[in-house]
């Protein structure tokens, strides 16, 4: 029900949007320094992310009517999480259309807003919900002894949150490029949190799962699937509105999110493959020429490098497409594997 509601809603919101910022000339400047065709986007619609928090958002809500489904702090707190950060790249998204130039908040105005957030729910997590504090890979006793405690935990959360929304942000660079990624990426914990729910109030080793709210978690997940899949409708290309941060900066929320209420913070590397992949690609750039003098890559993140290389944008977003499958089938089998080693099954 929350993914099929939440697609709907973006399915028609997105549209509504287009046609909305068009009659107002709401469009996204373009860098001066991307590759030639971008710069035929200048004056696209941008905020499209509105339709992916509003349709996720309403989604959830709308699930909660089934008899039997209570709201937890867990689900309110992602919930709020989400909503959040996309406020933070809502702001940034609107300097830069009000101003007409590609550049909003400051680094400094945007890390702050980050980091209350993230700030905001790592607290809130360890005070409202039944949280692990251990830092963990599948299950929160992967390492028993490696209990960071509430603090070392939300020092850990934050530098997550903070990581993942900016690794998405550096990803949005190609017409559907970064939504199709995340898709895979929120089904993942759609399972891992129905798995997690499937065996809650088990005996013996099945213990090493309990997650009192794992079935709202994953009511979650199932929602930002259906909004990003709606989203992606309009996102493909030639895409007709673009995310902008306010939904990169959703989705980078919403996984670290999940990956640390499902105590699955060490898997989110391998399950957001892709997004790591681009962003090594800036941070290997850049360590490159401070260093050397010289840039391995033709320009960071990574996908420009390939369309600078003559590839075809849609051949560069199916074959990235194709590696965050990969990189999330990887990760389920890793769970699925730890499951099968706990149990002897």
């Amino acid at each position: 029900m929350a993914a099929g509601v939440a697609l709907a809603c973006s399915l028609v919101g997105t549209r509504f949007l287009i046609v909305w910022l068009r009659q107002r000339g709401i469009g996204q400047p373009i860098h001066e320094d991307v590759p030639d065709a971008h710069k035929g986007k200048a004056g696209t619609p941008t905020m499209g992310g509105i339709a992916i928090v509003v349709g996720a958002v309403v989604g959830y809500l709308v699930a909660h009517t089934r008899q039997g489904l209570p709201f937890t702090a867990s689900g309110l707190l992602l919930v709020g999480l989400i909503i959040g950060a996309g406020a933070v790249g809502m702001a940034d998204d609107w300097i830069k259309i009000s101003q007409e130039r590609n550049l909003g908040l400051s680094k400094a105005a945007k890390s702050i807003g980050l980091l209350t957030v993230a700030v905001g729910f790592s607290v809130l997590a360890v005070t409202v919900t039944d949280v692990h504090t251990n830092l963990s890979f599948t299950r929160f006793d992967n390492f028993e002894d490696l209990d960071l405690g509430p603090v070392l935990w939300c020092v850990w959360a934050v530098l997550l949150i903070v990581g993942c929304t900016n690794a998405v942000n550096l990803t949005d660079g190609l017409d559907g490029l970064a939504g199709g990624s995340a898709i895979f990426g929120f089904a993942a914990f759609t399972v891992i949190a129905f798995w997690a729910f499937r065996n809650a109030g088990q005996a013996g080793a099945l213990a090493n799962y309990q997650i009192p709210d794992a079935l709202d978690l994953a009511v979650v997940a199932a929602a930002l699937v259906g909004s990003t899949t709606g989203f992606l409708w309009w996102n493909a290309t030639p895409a007709r509105i673009f995310m902008g941060d306010t939904g990169s900066l959703a989705i980078g929320g919403g996984l670290a999110g999940l990956a640390l209420l499902l105590n699955t913070q060490l898997l989110l590397p391998i399950i957001g493959g892709l997004f790591v992949f681009e962003t090594m690609s800036v941070i290997v750039q850049v360590a490159a020429f401070r260093a050397f003098g010289k840039r391995p890559f033709r320009m960071a993140p990574i996908h420009h490098h390939y369309e600078f290389a003559g590839w075809p944008q849609t051949t560069i977003i199916v074959r990235f497409w194709i590696l965050a499958g990969l990189s999330t089938a990887i990760a389920l089998g890793l769970y699925l594997a730890d499951y099968i080693h706990l149990t002897g099954q």
